[in-house]
């Protein structure tokens, strides 16, 4: 089973306008800081520029993850994606602890800033072009459930909240208060490395097999027992890798039922599970009733 081309399609825009996004930003706040020296500016070119690597790193894993499976990888490709967001993760820590020194060093020796209006105005576009880019990727990963968008999604949510505060640390900082850009800067790099280790656990979560969630399962069992004709089922499993999920179970049929007829009940349990959660593909294993009573 290959990715739907409409999903395909969605994953590359959604890379590719990632890249874009953060290294529009990237160059904007290095003129900002250039300027005004702002801790929290550079905390958020840092971020930026880092984002930037991770969004390259990102769009080659999930073109590698949307090739169709072949001879060495019966699976497909789709944990390359979860290998991306771990990537993603280191690239995120590195800046958060990047930001902190620099928010301490400047506690230590803080200066005045210059330049706020235009650094304020660098970070009024970064929120619109960040929130922009998370309604997009919000879409992507409703309609393709992919992990490694929603890595990328999730510290691009950082990075809202990261421009938000860079705006108050300027705004603040214009009045006289320049030590709150470096406490600011502070508190951001925690934030981020909250957000990387987020990122990890969802994507250690897909590398170590995860079953999927409860009701989910609990669901697929229920639409495979609702197929006339089938008298149970169990040994119920399921994984994810990329956008696909892979899920296989045991039917109960009749000991006598003839082969055929075993075999057309096995395609309807595959057909009402795929058409309730459309990237499942489904393996169905057909047990005689009297093998399970055993």
């Amino acid at each position: 089973m290959s990715v739907a081309p409409q999903h395909a399609r969605l994953l590359r825009l959604a890379t590719r306008a990632a890249l874009a996004t953060a290294l529009l930003l990237a160059v904007a706040k290095a003129v900002a800081w250039w300027l005004s020296g702002s801790v929290s500016l550079l905390a958020g070119l840092t971020d930026s520029l880092l984002d930037s690597a991770a969004s390259v790193l990102n769009l080659i894993a999930v073109h590698y993850a949307l090739r169709p499976a072949d001879e060495d990888h019966r699976y497909g490709h789709g944990k390359a994606e979860a290998l991306a967001g771990l990537a993603q993760a280191l690239f995120i820590g590195a800046s958060a602890v990047l930001i902190a020194v620099q928010a301490v060093e400047h506690l230590r020796h803080p200066h005045p800033l210059g330049a706020p209006a235009f650094g304020v105005a660098v970070m009024i576009l970064s929120l619109l072009l960040t929130c922009a880019l998370l309604l997009f990727q919000r879409h992507v990963v409703r309609v393709t459930g992919s992990t490694a968008i929603r890595a990328d999604s999730l510290h691009y949510r950082s990075d809202l909240l990261l421009n938000a505060s860079i705006l108050v640390a300027l705004l603040l900082a214009s009045y006289g208060w320049e030590r709150l850009d470096a406490l600011f800067g502070l508190g951001i790099a925690a934030y981020i490395l909250w957000s990387a280790l987020t990122i990890v656990r969802e994507a250690v979560a897909v590398l170590m097999d995860e079953e999927l969630a409860p009701d989910v399962s609990e669901r697929m069992h229920a639409l495979a027992c609702a197929v006339p004709g089938v008298l149970g089922a169990h040994d119920l499993r399921t994984r994810i890798s990329g956008t696909r999920w892979f899920v296989q179970l045991h039917l109960e049929l009749p000991g006598e039922l003839p082969l055929s007829d075993a075999h057309r009940l096995c395609e309807q349990v595959e057909q009402a599970i795929h058409g309730e959660f459309p990237r499942a593909e489904v393996l169905v294993h057909a047990d005689p009733i009297e093998v399970v009573k055993r």
